[in-house]
């Protein structure tokens, strides 16, 4: 796999800096998340009051959100390594600006689903263009001496949660005005990013070949460890896609508000960013990708558990907001051993010249789990079960999920 070569600075230990194209990168994961943080904490509760949607609608909109983002990488990391990561990733930040707009003004349920897609489909564009250059940096970082290219992805984690840590806050602060400023701010952040970018981004990067459009998928959907693992974390992101559905609710029944939901966010940020790098750095000195993998998944299992065993007490205030708060924590927890270890290994199993499709894949294979499991879970929740059900259920299925990972590393 080629990239740029990174420069010969080194760091205090030795090793090689980061190159300049990797350091624009892990930014720009920053400033990613603050405009798309500031947003999607808000937006159940906006459908649910502002809009009048059910709650089945609700989640069918929020996972329609996601699978037009992740189902549709494929196509966004296809043109990324054909056409190269720059026209990729204007082309999806000037969507993107365009859809927060767009969301701002929606106020029936066709408009709104039109924005949302629009939103979803401009990340399709300049999320898998980043993230598989990222990857392909990683690599050449980690035969450069640079350490394990885990470390990298890890800090580009990082990177990404601190902008989902100051984006609610930024949208908390906004949404005292009204969910309209909420998604203009965001349209602002997005509008920044575009106008770096196009000062900033090579307009190729040495080393990266360009393919063909077509080709490349037969190999692809006959890899059956590919997609195993893409089911497995399609399993994992349906789990975290709770953050948006059922988290809400718990937090509207036990403070009879949705305002904790912006602390809770910034609870799973600060963690990620103070913690991913050492919790990286752990699992990769003593175990492998796929128990890195595992664990990710059994800790995420145990965090809905808590808030089953809790639910049927039925508490309010501060004691009802600490189960939601605990599985806020372990699923962080899990979070932070599944996606490093998870991008790490598609690495290892796309082809020459595929990294960009395969990173594109695993997206919408995971999107399509989660369009599909939050319509089941909206209706799970709306569905006047024993109040422990729903989230035994949603339990199980991150414990089942760990049969599906690949058996090799």
């Amino acid at each position: 796999m080629t990239a740029t070569r990174l420069s010969p600075r080194r760091g205090a230990k030795g090793a090689p800096a980061l190159s300049p194209l990797l350091r624009l990168l892990i930014l720009t994961q920053l400033a990613f998340n603050i405009g798309f943080f500031a947003v999607l904490p808000f937006l159940a509760g906006h459908l649910g009051d502002a809009v009048g949607m059910a709650g089945w609608l609700v989640g069918f909109v929020l996972g329609l959100r996601t699978f037009s983002q992740q189902g549709l990488f494929v196509v966004g990391g296809a043109l990324a390594d054909r056409y190269g990561v720059r026209p990729v990733v204007l082309a999806g930040c000037a969507l993107r600006i365009a859809g927060f707009a767009w969301l701002g003004h929606a106020e029936q349920t066709w408009t709104v689903i039109g924005a949302v897609l629009l939103i979803g489909f401009a990340a399709a564009l300049f999320s898998p263009a980043v993230e598989s250059e990222v990857a392909r940096q990683a690599v050449v970082h980690e035969e450069s001496g640079g350490g394990p290219r885990t470390r990298v992805l890890a800090l580009f984690t990082v990177a990404g949660q601190a902008g989902a840590f100051v984006g609610p806050l930024l949208g908390a602060l906004l949404l005292a005005v009204d969910f309209r400023a909420v998604c203009l701010a965001g349209a602002g952040v997005f509008a920044l990013v575009l106008a770096g970018h196009a000062l900033l981004l090579p307009h190729h990067i040495p080393g990266r070949s360009r393919v063909r459009v077509r080709g490349g998928t037969g190999p692809l959907l006959r890899n059956r460890r590919f997609l195993a693992l893409a089911c497995a974390y399609g399993v994992y992101l349906l789990a975290y896609n709770q953050l948006y559905l059922a988290l809400p609710a718990e937090v509207e029944r036990a403070a009879a508000s949705q305002a904790p939901l912006a602390w809770l966010f910034a609870l799973s940020s600060l963690l990620v960013v103070t913690a991913q790098l050492p919790v990286t750095r752990w699992a990769g000195e003593r175990i492998d990708l796929r128990r890195s993998m595992a664990a990710g998944l059994v800790l995420i299992a145990v965090g809905f558990a808590v808030v089953a065993v809790a639910r049927p007490a039925g508490r309010t205030g501060t004691a009802g907001l600490l189960p939601a708060a605990c599985f806020v924590l372990l699923l962080t927890l899990g979070q932070m051993l599944v996606v490093p270890a998870t991008r790490a290994w598609v690495t290892d199993l796309a082809e020459e010249g595929r990294l960009g499709l395969y990173t594109g894949a695993l997206s919408s294979v995971s999107g399509l789990i989660v369009l599909l499991g939050s319509a089941a879970t909206g209706t799970l929740l709306d569905a006047g079960l024993p109040p422990a059900v729903p989230w035994l259920l949603l339990a199980a299925v991150p414990a089942a999920a760990v049969a599906l990972l690949p058996r090799r590393t």
